[in-house]
């Protein structure tokens, strides 16, 4: 049986008639945990079929797992919608203090439906609702949003201010939704159905506590996974570099994604490494809420104002290593500098990076090819040129002319009206990752739930056993759906993926009973296959087909680190994927 303690509450917030009401599903989390595993269900039962995404019937839902607050990393909230990106299962996770926030208001779930009249914000404190004006922030950036909120609202140190920039306000398919400064739910768009709704922010805080089954039990469990947490050499490395540390290692092996894919390498690519920001730049490292590792990393630029002597700007800019790869090597970008104006940039617009990088990579080749003209992008794109890309990054959002309006809707439709098919970095309709080390990267993102290289991690089976022996089309097909599995029990969780060595199965179900759950170890990937045939089913309810995938043909074009694979082995390992989930 469940131990309740509010996990099984769900707020539900009508935006058309400003009201809400709170309903218990004990059984939803009982079956399916929570995170992921909840909110596919909850979206199954709010999301007509065939709704239009930016439109009042489609729901934001947003989940937290029997963790939050209770272990080290148990830090992530679920959000899940259906997508105006891709017209499919939009799904996006994000840290900060938003799990911890909406856990502690006495909510596992909550469901957002409707439209507001006009700009909105709602404040979440506890039990009580608040529907507040936001005319007078509607139209502002996302960082300066969220400093005019902080001082509007209370709950300082233990509440969640989630926002949209001007991108979501445009409805940009991409845009994000930004939490705490400088954590995101990027991909897909969430920003945009937020802007749809006309609902400029979401604030969520409470003050509850919660209880274990076993408080000794519960203090040594605990100090396993903390101690865990803080001497292991994989948590080592998101602490001291964070996931900047890759850009070296990935372009030694050729798996850098550059200047548009043209290339798996970039020479200069240790001016813009983790190495270098955190010799030149790191001003601080933040760690979201319950989390002792610290693996956000904030740089300082301070730049000279050119009318007035001696006075200087500095702002602080996070950093990792998609949106470094995307606004970077992607670019063909080696100006560490450049590089930290245009993610300044990108944050104040709310744009997602990753989509907004291999955007405008592909419009730089569109262009370079003959494509477009400067007619279309109004600013010279070239390679590592960030004067340009500063400028176009705007354009997107105040979208001047149809040519942004096609890139405000992403690298498919963009190639679609202007060409350029073969080298739009599409997978599923989401832009690309920053991994081309082989096949299982590419195949993870085109068959992953919700087309991200964090699905099924198909990168690491190229690195770790690919490059050693190609193996068989089925033999891939298998290890990227058994992981899938597995990582939609941590998305249920909900427990960040950098802690997935930490939270094994044995550690996930001691966690599980002293939460108030009772699961058998050898149970949970039964579940986690449950829930990602959940997620399948709502794919394919809304128009998704494995057999209908458009495969890029810059990546086969590219060579990476796995050699002997083509395009006939990519087909192969789909078909198997595809008998797999009975499809």
């Amino acid at each position: 049986m469940l131990c309740d303690q509010g996990l099984s509450t769900v707020l539900h917030i009508d935006l058309s008639k400003k009201s809400f009401r709170t309903e218990k599903r004990p059984e939803l989390f009982e079956k399916y945990l929570g995170g992921a595993g909840v909110a596919i269900q909850l979206l199954h039962e709010n999301c007509p079929r065939d709704c239009d995404p930016l439109g009042p019937e489609n729901p934001i839902i947003l989940a937290v797992g029997p963790l939050t607050a209770l272990f080290p990393l148990g830090s992530k909230t679920v959000a899940m919608f259906k997508s105006p990106h891709t017209g499919n299962l939009g799904e996006s996770h994000c840290g900060g203090r938003s799990a911890v926030a909406l856990r502690m208001a006495g909510y596992g779930a909550l469901v957002i439906k409707g439209v507001s009249e006009s700009p909105i914000y709602v404040a979440v404190h506890g039990n009580k609702v608040y529907f507040r004006d936001a005319s007078s922030i509607w139209g502002l950036g996302s960082i300066v949003t969220g400093q005019i909120l902080r001082e509007a609202e209370s709950g300082t140190g233990f509440r969640t201010i989630m926002r949209i920039g001007p991108a979501g306000e445009k409805l940009v398919s991409y845009a994000c939704v930004t939490t705490e400064t400088y954590r995101h739910f990027g991909r897909l768009g969430l920003g945009a159905v937020f802007g749809s709704k006309k609902l400029k922010s979401l604030i969520i805080s409470g003050q509850q506590s919660l209880q274990v089954t076993d408080q000794k039990l519960y203090r040594e469990t605990y100090e396993e996974i903390y101690e865990k947490a803080v001497t292991s050499p994989l948590m080592k490395k998101y602490h001291d570099l964070g996931t900047a540390e890759n850009i070296m290692p990935l372009n030694e092996l050729g798996g850098l994604p550059t200047r548009n894919l043209k290339e798996a390498r970039l020479a200069e690519a240790a001016d813009i490494s983790g190495e270098y920001f955190a010799e030149h730049y790191l001003g601080r490292r933040l760690a979201c809420s319950h989390c002792p590792v610290g693996c956000i990393h904030i740089a300082a630029l301070r730049e000279p104002d050119p009318l007035k002597p001696y006075f200087y700007k500095t702002s602080m800019i996070s950093y990792d290593y998609e949106p470094m790869y995307a606004l970077g090597s992607m670019l063909g970008g080696s100006d560490a500098k450049g590089l930290m104006q245009l993610m300044d940039r990108i944050e104040a617009l709310g744009l997602d990076a990753m989509s907004a990088g291999v955007i405008l990579a592909w419009a730089t080749e569109a262009l370079e090819r003959g494509n477009i003209s400067e007619k279309e992008t109004q600013v010279p794109l070239a390679w590592g040129h960030y004067p340009g890309y500063l400028k176009a990054a705007r354009f997107i959002v105040e979208q001047p002319n149809h040519f942004y309006r096609a890139l405000a809707q992403g690298v498919e439709r963009a190639a679609s009206l202007y060409g350029g098919r073969d080298f739009a970095l599409s997978f599923a309709g989401n832009e690309m990752p920053g991994y081309h080390t082989g096949p299982a990267a590419h195949l993870g993102v085109l068959v992953g739930a919700r087309h991200s290289h964090l699905d099924n991690a198909g990168y690491s089976l190229d690195q770790k056993v690919l490059a050693k022996n190609l193996a068989s089309p089925q033999e891939v097909a298998e290890a990227l759906l058994t992981e899938e599995y597995w990582r939609q029990i941590l998305s249920s969780l909900v427990v960040c993926f950098f802690a997935r060595e930490i939270y094994k199965k044995e550690v996930v179900a001691k966690a599980l009973q002293l939460s108030g759950f009772a699961v058998d170890p050898e149970a949970l990937l039964d579940i986690g296959k449950e829930i990602h045939r959940e997620k399948y089913r709502f794919k394919m309810r809304e128009g998704f087909g494995l057999d209908r995938l458009r495969i890029p043909k810059r990546i086969l074009e590219t060579p990476s680190l796995v050699q002997g694979w083509d395009e006939n082995y990519l087909i192969q390992v789909l078909e198997h994927v595809k008998e797999a989930l009975s499809l």
